[in-house]
């Protein structure tokens, strides 16, 4: 029997996910189009970029979804020594020329369109965040297939979902990565002070009868910014914690409208939502330096409005 020739073997593109829910979500879908425009296969690295996260401590989330390709096998994860061979594969590609890089990290924040005309010809690692609907606009149905949520089950998310299509529901996040003082000083990393004032203005003066569906890592600070009265404002607080985020997520696309955080969250909340007149509003800022980037270039989609 004659052996396949490695020129003869599907492609293979491994990509390595991190960070919380709404980056996995940008890695995912960027490596899927990379994969499915070259006709290769999608193996995902579910375990080793999480085992060093001793801040956030995230986790592997994906699984909420209705994504069908194949987990890593531990020599497709690099391992054993998988640190030290990555730092060296790192190195050695990024002497070569970006299309020629079988270990391809992003670099920078920018959208960066070389990756759409990346052609892997045997197997290639990607690497990064990949923040951009521009990655992926252009299988969009299929990648809006493939994200799909496994809703929850329980019946408090039930119960919110059926309360959520009742009303003209806008999903409004609110993500706190410094503490909230820092919201109100525009300081550190928090959305700038003033902005879900002029959002809930600038949504109030396109969607009539408006009822806001507040979500937050942190409930309580979250609901003294919002300039709202107790009839036209719920508080969402009962999935707290990062194994709870995707029913968040899923709740957010119940709505029909949205005014995101300067996060990748809220971002696909928004993105996610089948409402087909949804109107979109995003904090107008940028920040490259600090935990939190935001407002940089391909980020958000041209439709959305920013205030």
């Amino acid at each position: 029997m004659l052996r396949a020739t490695r020129t003869s073997m599907q492609p293979k593109v491994l990509v390595r996910i991190l960070g919380g829910l709404g980056n996995q979500l940008f890695a995912y879908a960027a490596a899927r189009r990379l994969a499915l425009v070259n006709n290769a296969e999608l193996v995902i690295d579910d375990i080793s970029g999480f085992p060093h996260d001793t801040w956030y401590l995230r986790h592997y989330q994906l699984d909420h979804f209705a994504i069908l390709c194949r987990k890593a096998k531990a020599a497709e994860r690099l391992e054993p020594f998988s640190r030290i061979r990555r730092h060296l594969l790192r190195r050695w590609n990024r002497r070569l020329p970006f299309e020629q890089r079988r270990y391809l990290v992003q670099e920078g924040i920018d959208f960066d369109p070389r990756l759409l005309d990346v052609r892997p010809t045997a197997w290639m690692f990607l690497e990064g965040y990949w923040q951009s609907e521009g990655y992926f606009k252009d299988v969009q149905s299929q990648i809006r297939k493939d994200l799909i949520i496994h809703p929850p089950t329980d019946a408090t998310n039930l119960s919110f979902a059926d309360r959520i299509r009742q009303h003209q529901a806008v999903a409004v996040h609110v993500r706190f990565f410094d503490n909230p003082n820092s919201v109100v000083d525009a300081i550190g990393n928090n959305v700038p002070g003033g902005y879900y004032h002029r959002a809930i203005r600038a949504m109030d003066a396109r969607v009539s009868g408006a009822h806001y569906f507040l979500f937050s890592d942190r409930p309580e600070d979250a609901r003294s910014l919002i300039p709202l009265s107790d009839d036209r404002a719920t508080l969402v607080h009962h999935n707290q914690g990062d194994a709870n985020a995707y029913a968040d997520l899923w709740l957010m696309t119940q709505c029909k409208h949205f005014i995101i955080a300067n996060s990748t969250f809220s971002w696909w909340g928004a993105w996610l939502a089948k409402s087909m007149d949804k109107v979109v509003i995003a904090p107008a800022f940028e920040k490259r330096v600090g935990s939190c980037s935001w407002g940089f270039k391909g980020l958000l989609p041209q439709e959305w409005l920013l205030v």
